[in-house]
Parts: C-alpha cells; structure tokens; sequence
C-alpha cells in the first residue's frame, strides 16, 4: 500500500513547471504516451490532474439531507505526480516534448497617472524551441 506524501512546509513551497492549461504527455505509469490537457496542479503534492488521464472510479453515497444527487460509482481523473509527464510545446503543427526554462524580460508598464516605468516579467520558455510558452 502506497503511503501518503507529508506535505510540503509553506515556507519551502515552490512552483511547478507545469501550469494550468498546458498540454502534457504521460512518460511513465498505466496511461504512458497518453496525451492530455491539465485541470488542476496541486504544489503542495508535486502532483497534476490531466483531462482523460488515471481515470479512477469513485464510489459517492447520498446525501442525507435535501441533495438532489443521488450516489453512485463516478469515474473521475486522479492526480499523477509531476514528473511522470513532460511538457508539449507546437512546432511546425505537431506537439513536441520539451524541458522548461525561466527568464526575465523587460517590460513597460503604465501607471494609472499616465506615467510610465520599466519593470521585469518572468516567463517560461521551451529549451527545444527557445520561445515563449
């Protein structure tokens, strides 16, 4: 039996190169080679949820009081940690894996006076391609 991973400390929390959105391919694991968009990035677990991916059934009970939604078996997608998927990035028409890297770029902005300030933006870029993802 699988144990469960201890949180991670508020204070050592960090990002994930995968966001929201992004479309993944998994590398390891029951579903490998599988595509899917993400749902939801859990930081705390290292963990994403990937539309059609670990599809796992859950079994619901009634709700006692009022709830028109009756229980049941619901099958639903389960969180995988982030490291059984890479990221896909598209060159030429077709979606390619690649690694994430970070950099900082200028920006203007304006002030709501009307003044302008140069400030800096973090983005993520594909090592494979070099440009913004």
């Amino acid at each position: 039996m699988a144990t469960k991973q201890p949180k991670r400390s508020p204070s050592r929390r960090r990002s994930l190169n995968v966001k929201k959105g992004d479309r993944v391919r998994v590398i390891a694991g029951k579903d490998k080679g599988a595509e899917g968009k993400v749902i939801a990035v859990q930081t705390e677990r290292d963990r994403v949820v990937v539309e059609g991916i670990n599809r796992v059934k859950r079994h619901t009970r009634t709700p006692q009081r009022g709830g028109t939604a009756g229980g049941g078996i619901v099958t639903q997608e389960a969180a995988i940690h982030v490291s059984n998927v890479v990221l896909l990035v598209e060159v030429d028409g077709e979606l390619v894996p690649t690694r994430v890297g970070h950099r900082r770029d200028e920006v203007t902005k304006t002030r709501p006076d009307g003044s302008t300030y140069t400030a800096h933006r973090g983005v993520r870029i594909a090592k494979r391609t070099g440009k913004e993802i």
